[in-house]
């Protein structure tokens, strides 16, 4: 837990939720929400996973591009995918992510070497440690 929140984001879920609504306090964030065609709905809104998967991927871009600075890499063109999964774990659902983690410029090893650096730093990669399966990919 953090010794200080420094911030904190509000969103509320309205309707059905996965077929729902979520707005966030602000209001920058308002969005229609369905299932995908793959989990027997229309696909005709974003989903939680996509979320997710957006909130992930540039939260651990943030943590690689410091680690990288700090390393004295210039990160450059870098990039982080995140795909996040969501099945069947028993009687309930659970999810699993990977992270495509590009550096151009820079050799595959380094590139793991500052991933698994920026694994350890970023708060979305520690909140989910023991609970999600999380793949780092270096392409």
């Amino acid at each position: 837990m953090p010794d200080k929140v420094l911030y904190t984001a509000q969103a509320t879920s309205t309707g059905d939720g996965r077929s729902g609504h979520v707005v966030t306090s602000d209001h920058r964030l308002d969005l229609d929400l369905a299932p995908p065609v793959e989990l027997g709905g229309s696909g005709d809104g974003t989903n939680p996973e996509q979320l997710f998967a957006a909130g992930y991927s540039a939260c651990f871009h943030s943590a690689l591009r410091g680690v990288a600075r700090r390393a004295g890499v210039d990160p450059g063109e870098s990039t982080v995918t995140a795909e996040v999964g969501v099945g069947p774990e028993g009687d309930l659902y659970g999810l699993v992510v990977t992270l495509i983690i590009t550096i151009p410029g820079v050799d595959r090893d380094q590139t793991r070497e500052l991933a698994e650096a920026a694994h350890q730093r970023c708060p979305y990669s520690r909140a989910t440690r023991g609970n999600v399966s999380v793949e780092l990919r270096v392409p």
